[in-house]
């Protein structure tokens, strides 16, 4: 089993969809968490595009980063360019990797449009969770 945590800056929609799809797709292979720079609330529309999917992450929290947990993990997994830059040092043992997933938060318009760029980032994550899944059962 890998542990694996997934950062951003609120922990509040990229890393909350990516822990969701972790939990989903890597049952029995990941452990899943998400953490933030700072913690916010899971956003409404990040839970309404995920549940479109079958994931329901309603019950999940936004949390800040704990840094003896991120030191217990195997893989760390940013979404966004300020969790790359901000996150703590990790020893070298654990494996970093960046999914640089635009922010659908602070998209503005017509709500049509905003849902469309919350589906667009889910999209992308669960494309990259299930490359990364594949690319783990083929390590385990």
């Amino acid at each position: 089993m890998f542990k694996v945590m997934f950062l951003c800056t609120g922990n509040s929609c990229r890393s909350q969809m990516a822990e969701g799809f972790a939990k989903h797709y890597g049952k029995g292979l990941l452990e899943a968490y998400s953490a933030g720079l700072l913690s916010t609330r899971v956003h409404p529309r990040a839970i309404a595009v995920m549940k479109e999917l079958g994931i329901d992450i309603s019950m999940q929290k936004s949390k800040t980063i704990d840094v003896s947990l991120l030191n217990e993990m195997d893989i760390i997994i940013t979404l966004c360019g300020n969790a790359e830059a901000s996150c703590p040092m990790t020893p070298p043992h654990i494996k970093r990797f960046h999914w640089p997933i635009e922010d659908p938060v602070g998209t503005v318009g017509a709500e049509e449009k905003i849902v469309q760029e919350f589906r667009r980032a889910r999209d992308e994550i669960k494309e990259r969770m299930l490359n990364l899944v594949k690319n783990l059962k083929g390590e385990s």
